[in-house]
């Protein structure tokens, strides 16, 4: 027989799942929930941790508890790269029109807020040994963050590395002003002549670190992915490797494969 917090949850939840209280619909207080199930103010509140714990409502300091907004769902493809890789070469104009996120989500371009970072740093074990190259050897990190206007957490945590010897050609690559690059990464790397031979990703899951949980704004219990992509060029040479850290709450990863027929 369920508990009496149990009982408050069960009704709470049914309400949002019916839509009788909406996304963005402020909850009563505490002390009126209690009033209203005949309960004391502590049973009320194990019964919305409950639902915080389920990503169906969220506690605003100050304001109270809300129904929680769905977050946009993207849909993360395999499919994406060959997508990228027949654009990297077309006319500005027709690379500026979307990109990869517009394509994971259905937005526009219009509707996302970019931020890109970049700065050189030094290849540890872990990175030399990922590119084959000496510890020490000259990279450039750039971070990136990508979010849908109308919400604050961005899709994803993005972590790249480059080797600056061989993007230094091109000034533009290590000018992080000049981002989000129109045709993404494989345009940035076509202007210095690379073309991209195949792309490795390994997906894991964990929990999130405290800090990768407040800037996803994840619900309580929400493990994340992490994605380690590998792009490999014509020369078989590791010429980007890059960490993606997704929202296991809103993030679907789609993968296709096409077999060889007989």
């Amino acid at each position: 027989m369920a508990v009496a917090y149990e009982r408050i949850a069960n009704t709470l939840r049914q309400s949002i799942r019916a839509g009788r209280l909406r996304p963005g619909d402020r909850l009563p207080s505490e002390a009126k929930l209690a009033e209203e199930f005949r309960r004391s103010v502590p049973t009320v509140r194990d019964a919305l941790r409950v639902l915080r714990d389920e990503g169906l409502i969220e506690k605003q300091h100050g304001r109270g508890n809300f129904v929680r907004r769905p977050r946009t769902t993207a849909v993360r493809t395999n499919l994406r790269h060959q997508w990228e890789k027949g654009r990297a070469r077309e006319p500005l104009a027709e690379r500026a029109q979307t990109g990869a996120t517009e394509q994971d989500t259905g937005l526009q371009v219009n509707d996302l807020v970019f931020h890109a970072s970049y700065r050189e740093i030094e290849a540890d074990e872990h990175l030399a040994e990922a590119f084959a190259l000496p510890e020490g050897t000259r990279l450039l990190e750039r971070s990136y963050r990508t979010r849908y206007a109308a919400e604050s957490a961005p899709f994803s945590l993005v972590t790249s590395y480059l080797v600056h010897d061989l993007i230094a050609e091109n000034p533009d690559l290590l000018d992080e002003t000049k981002e989000p690059w129109p045709g993404g990464s494989q345009s940035q790397l076509y202007t210095v002549g690379i073309e991209l031979d195949r792309i490795e990703e390994r997906v894991t899951a964990r929990p999130p670190t405290p800090e990768e949980a407040a800037e996803l704004e994840l619900p309580p219990g929400t493990s994340v992915l992490v994605l380690r992509k590998t792009s490999i060029d014509i020369n078989d040479r590791v010429v980007g490797v890059s960490k993606v850290i997704l929202p296991g709450d809103r993030t679907e990863m789609l993968f296709t494969t096409h077999l060889e027929r007989w």
